[in-house]
């Protein structure tokens, strides 16, 4: 699976580096289908274009949808894999409760309008059909566009088979500036052309071209692999061999037979076509259950007779081949494998000690990538460090899987899901590394080995974050005690802070500055900078909460000046948060905006750390309630309300003195708003994590005078501003009022100008904190 970025929209997946040729009958016969189905299902063969015409279906609806179009794809996901949880991580759900990741998905989907592409189900059917039954009966806005050989199968699914591309009939003679008519001789000449600049259809070569076409079924994943063998065949050699490779073709009707029989003809063929070298090398990269980079090919492909060295040419023979594609991002490069070009590589892997050999490789390279990030954490390469982690998800799920099952390599699990200690935190993967820890720890051959007891004292952590504060200081005694056991000093630092962080989140305030204190000494004197700094700014946030804010001032400064020094971001942004948290305790409100704003922007620019984001808008709505700009403090409690419904978790989980504070606030808000000032925020379309930090970022809402809600909207424009946050399009607003699209434009660029907003969701904040109703 791979995972897109989010932004305030949801991707519409890759971007085609080959033009999109024909099928125009298609498109406009699955829009038709799309527009009176909610969920509609391509099939038709392998390597008939299904992934390819919903990408273009996703290209031209991303504007369509109010939340726009989310891709999933599931093709490098096992037959046993649960994909709820696959599909929460893309759209960017990170629940941090211990709810089943479906029901987050589908609460987390409630309310919007978007199109959601599942792209290559057939193998996971049945978790699919569970999947896509629950979100289309709980998110009537949600439109799903599924790619699969065979049907969801469930009830009201519209099928669309996708045919092969048109060809030219064999029995009946074409001339050759008609050709290009048909699709699948356009897809060939176009892509000829990628590989013999200034190829053409002429009287010595069309007929072949017809014929190879013919012969290849109008197959474009066919049509594609073929023509990169022009570089060094002719059409009229092309044509000969293909013959030849696809003898199963030639017999009876070729309609009749399967079409995965015809795709494993065509790479039969292809493989046949590469060079020994060439096909060892294909083999050893089905290890690979996602995309990789030329490193990771290196390290885990390049040993015995094919050397590392020869990897870096390897790796552009496939590319040239089309056995391997390249997604470029800037100037990193990570090569991926179509999945029937994967599965072929994998059966013709069938030596267990071979299998073995390239296993335990893998799970080497990818250990010791873990092992860099924790070793270099402290430095300024900490968001390329999470997006390294976050891109490999899938070779590192499955080198733990492995370990988690190979003899002797349990051990190597738990390291691995205790080096990934900042994944988990910082970001979508906290339910997914607790189960992942909480299923190590279940089992352990070695019960005294080091690697147990790491993964313990980071169970801790992310029990805690999690608000399971029993689970978390359960684990971090274990851990505590193991660590006596091992006369292991800093182990027993680590299960120290955590229990820290217990004493923290349970209220007890001078006990948790005096162990920290402890804690924080311990890791210094052994050199362990960045769990110090995480120490000192939870030192800093117990120091806070207990009115010791001069001692909690000192400590953030120290926190940031030795980050600085370090080049260090993801710890100095919480040691912002808690700066402002005590200026505004001291009542100095525009330092502690300063301060709370730097947190968001580091967040904004790096890790967009879900937690670090609502906890520093959590500050920055206390701060702006006691300025008594309350209109300003909806949006923000709107914003803040928005993050911590995406964690699944909320303020309480961080104490009952962050908890009060947070009562305490939206309290005064309420009052000083009025009784419309109550209505729930949940009324008003939810923000994302970006459109929650450009809200708190963004220009400052209308001014309020003596803490009352100012409205400077006519009548109008307030009728607008309410079904804007019911989460109606212009166009919907326009039916509704019976008026044109233009005149609700012009209503809406009024209103954004009148309250000083740059956003719709500005607008649906304010309208709910009013308690506007619509019409």
């Amino acid at each position: 699976m791979t995972r897109q970025p989010i932004d305030s929209r949801f991707t519409t997946g890759r971007l085609s580096v080959t033009s999109f040729i024909g099928r125009r009958h298609e498109m406009a016969q699955v829009k038709a289908l799309m527009s009176t189905s909610r969920l509609v299902t391509l099939t038709g063969a392998g390597g008939v274009g299904k992934s390819r015409m919903a990408g273009e279906i996703t290209q031209q609806a991303r504007r369509a949808y109010r939340d726009g179009v989310g891709v999933v794809e599931l093709a490098s996901l096992t037959k046993t894999a649960s994909i709820a949880p696959v599909v929460a991580a893309a759209l960017d759900v990170s629940d941090q409760s211990q709810r089943p990741a479906l029901d987050r998905l589908a609460d987390h989907l409630r309310d919007k309008e978007m199109l959601l592409v599942l792209d290559n189900c057939e193998h996971l059917l049945d978790e699919v059909s569970v999947l896509v039954n629950r979100i289309l009966g709980q998110a009537p806005g949600v439109r799903i566009l599924a790619t699969s050989r065979e049907p969801v199968g469930i009830t009201g699914e519209t099928l669309y088979a996708i045919p092969p591309m048109s060809t030219p009939a064999a029995d009946e003679p074409v001339r050759v500036e008609q050709l290009e008519s048909f699709e699948a001789v356009a897809l060939f000449v176009a892509r000829a052309r990628n590989v013999v600049p200034g190829f053409a259809l002429d009287a010595d070569n069309a007929s072949v071209v017809a014929q190879l076409c013919t012969q290849l079924d109008g197959m474009p994943l066919a049509i594609e692999l073929a023509t990169t063998r022009l570089r060094s065949l002719s059409a009229t050699q092309l044509l000969e061999r293909v013959d030849r490779r696809f003898q199963l073709l030639n017999r009876g009707d070729r309609a009749a037979l399967p079409r995965q029989q015809t795709l494993r003809a065509l790479v039969d063929w292809s493989y046949e076509l590469c060079s020994e070298s060439e096909q060892l090398f294909w083999r050893r990269l089905s290890v690979f259950p996602g995309s990789f980079d030329m490193e990771a090919a290196e390290a885990v492909c390049g040993f015995g007779e094919l050397p590392a060295g020869d990897v870096l040419d390897l790796l552009d023979a496939l590319v040239a081949k089309s056995i391997l594609s390249v997604r470029r991002d800037g100037e990193v490069l990570r090569y991926h494998q179509l999945v029937t070009i994967r599965e072929y590589g994998q059966e013709l892997l069938s030596n267990p000690e071979e299998v073995k050999v390239l296993r335990t490789r893998h799970l080497r390279h990818y250990e010791e990538r873990c092992d860099t990030m924790v070793r270099n954490w402290c430095g300024p390469h900490q968001s390329r460090f999470l997006q390294d982690a976050r891109v490999d998800r899938a070779n590192l799920t499955a080198a733990m899987e492995w370990a988690l099952e190979a003899p002797g390599e349990h051990a190597t699990a738990a390291r691995m899901a205790s080096l990934l200690r900042y994944q988990w935190v910082s970001g979508n993967f906290i339910p997914e590394g607790r189960a992942l820890l909480d299923r190590v720890l279940a089992e352990r051959p070695d019960a005294n080995h080091l690697d147990y007891a790491s993964a313990m004292w980071v169970a801790a952590w992310v029990s805690l974050i999690q608000g399971d504060h029993d689970t978390g200081a359960g684990y971090a005694r274990q851990c505590l005690r193991m660590a006596r056991e091992l006369d292991d000093p800093s182990l027993e630092a680590h299960a120290e802070h955590w229990l820290a962080l217990h004493r923290l989140f349970s209220g007890d305030l001078a006990g948790a500055i005096e162990l920290y204190q402890k804690v924080s000494a311990a890791h210094s004197a052994r050199g362990d900078t960045a769990a110090r700094l995480t120490a000192l700014f939870q030192l800093g946030m117990a120091q806070a909460l207990d009115n010791r804010l001069e001692a909690a001032l000192e400590t953030c400064q120290q926190v940031i000046e030795i980050a600085s020094s370090h080049g260090e971001l993801w710890n100095r942004a919480y040691a912002y948060w808690i700066r402002g948290i005590s200026y505004w305790r001291l009542g100095e409100f525009a330092s502690a905006t300063d301060a709370v704003t730097e947190a968001l922007r580091i967040q904004r620019d790096t890790f967009q750390d879900g937690v670090c984001v609502a906890l520093s808008l959590e500050a920055l709505h206390w701060i702006t309630v006691s300025t008594g700009n309350h209109v300003r403090a909806a949006e923000l409690a709107h914003a803040v309300a928005s993050v911590w419904s995406e964690l699944g978790i909320t303020v309480a989980s961080f104490g009952p003195h962050m908890h009060e504070a947070s009562e305490s606030s939206n309290a005064r808000m309420r009052r000083a708003l009025g009784r419309r000032g109550a209505s729930p925020a949940s009324e008003a379309p939810r923000m994302s994590k970006t459109q929650a930090i450009d809200c708190a970022l963004g220009v400052t809402a209308g001014p309020a005078k003596n803490g009352t809600m100012q409205n400077p909207l006519t009548k109008k424009e307030m009728q607008v501003a309410g079904f804007v946050a019911q989460g109606l399009t212009n166009r919907l607003i326009a039916q509704q009022l019976v008026i044109s699209p233009r005149t609700v434009d012009g209503h809406v660029e009024r209103i954004l100008a009148k309250l000083g907003f740059s956003t719709r969701s500005q607008i649906a904040a304010w309208a709910t904190a009013l308690g506007q109703p619509p019409g």
